[in-house]
């Protein structure tokens, strides 16, 4: 038997037995890992102007005035303590309007290519955007989110350290360009995994490594790699099975709303796996809330695999190491409004 015949077979047997990883094994295990992961960098701090933009923008995230009603902040959908989601399967936004896709996790989500589940925002400033004017989320103007933090004194000083060259630094692009700031801080390095890519084999146990190779040997990596393992990408849901209308609605043909391409239809941009075990319910419908279940659909829809109780197991033993440490955030004290701030409608 030649050598890549032995390691095929091995890493097969790696996937379906308990039997351990041989040394060599484990080494090849690695490099294949590294060719298709890297593992998050460690947080940098802040200085000076970066400093003063992401303590703005940790302020507004937390600030439900940024709502038409002063009830919803962009913590409501994206809780920073729950995995960075709000684990409903749509949110539920202003007069209690139900969004029409689950919301991502904001966790890491600096490494996605783009933002939104059909890629409409090209980075984290257009998106943050975006929330606060969506009539069935925030539902508040540019206009009126302007006039709410002029009326509140205590955001000039912090617009200014932000935004020193500016004359009238409240605007809406900088709203979003402090938000964006302090939403690439929300990283969760350190996860067993990023360890284990760094060159720690002991970070993974046995069970994981063969849900690694499992993982890598099915396909999944095809689309869930890079540092997020996921989100770098765009791919047609249900390519070679399309899955039930619970988890692939008709009516939501995914990045073709953007593009209006026909070859868009029902593509979405691929999710990231990071702190899966954190984020459900799961898919873009929020139709599933077990992990389990989401990985035989993945199987089946994308890859034309069927795989049985244990094998599905063994990858979602590998998905858990995937959880890294959580940012650890403290719930700011917010300037206070004044007898001219406008109010809520």
């Amino acid at each position: 038997m030649n050598t890549s015949k032995l390691l095929s077979g091995l890493l097969v047997s790696a996937a379906m037995s308990v039997a351990p990883i041989t040394a060599w094994a484990e080494s090849d295990l690695m490099a294949r890992a590294k060719a298709s992961f890297a593992p998050i960098p460690a947080p940098t701090a802040a200085t000076g102007t970066d400093k003063a933009m992401i303590n703005l923008g940790k302020s507004l995230y937390f600030d439900p005035r940024l709502s038409e009603s002063h009830n919803i902040s962009c913590n409501n959908c994206h809780q920073i303590g729950l995995g960075g989601v709000d684990m409903l399967p749509t949110s539920i936004g202003h007069n209690w309007q139900k969004g029409g896709r689950n919301a991502p996790t904001v966790l890491n989500a600096r490494y996605n290519t783009a933002q939104f589940w059909d890629g409409r925002a090209a980075d984290l400033k257009e998106q943050a955007v975006g929330p606060i004017q969506n009539p069935i989320e925030m539902a508040i103007s540019a206009d009126h989110a302007v006039a709410m933090l002029n009326g509140i004194p205590g955001y000039a000083p912090m617009f200014a350290a932000a935004f020193p060259d500016e004359a009238a630094p409240i605007t809406l692009a900088n709203i979003g360009s402090a938000i964006a700031a302090f939403e690439t801080t929300l990283v969760t390095p350190d996860a067993p995994f990023d360890r284990y890519l760094r060159g720690d084999e002991g970070a993974l146990n046995d069970r994981e490594k063969k849900g690694l190779a499992l993982f890598l040997d099915t396909g999944c990596a095809a689309c869930h790699s890079g540092v997020n393992v996921g989100g770098g990408m765009y791919a047609p849901f249900g390519v070679v099975e399309k899955p039930g209308a619970d988890f692939l609605p008709p009516a939501d043909k995914g990045r073709f709303q953007v593009t209006r391409t026909t070859s868009d239809e029902y593509v979405f941009k691929v999710p990231t796996l990071r702190n899966i075990e954190l984020t459900p319910p799961y898919f873009h419908t929020g139709k599933s809330w077990d992990l389990k279940q989401a990985i035989g659909v993945m199987a089946t829809s994308q890859l034309g695999r069927e795989l049985n109780e244990s094998q599905v197991a063994t990858i979602e033993a590998f998905l858990l190491t995937l959880t890294g440490n959580q940012p650890q955030v403290t719930y700011p004290i917010l300037p206070p409004s004044t007898v001219d701030t406008p109010r809520p409608e």
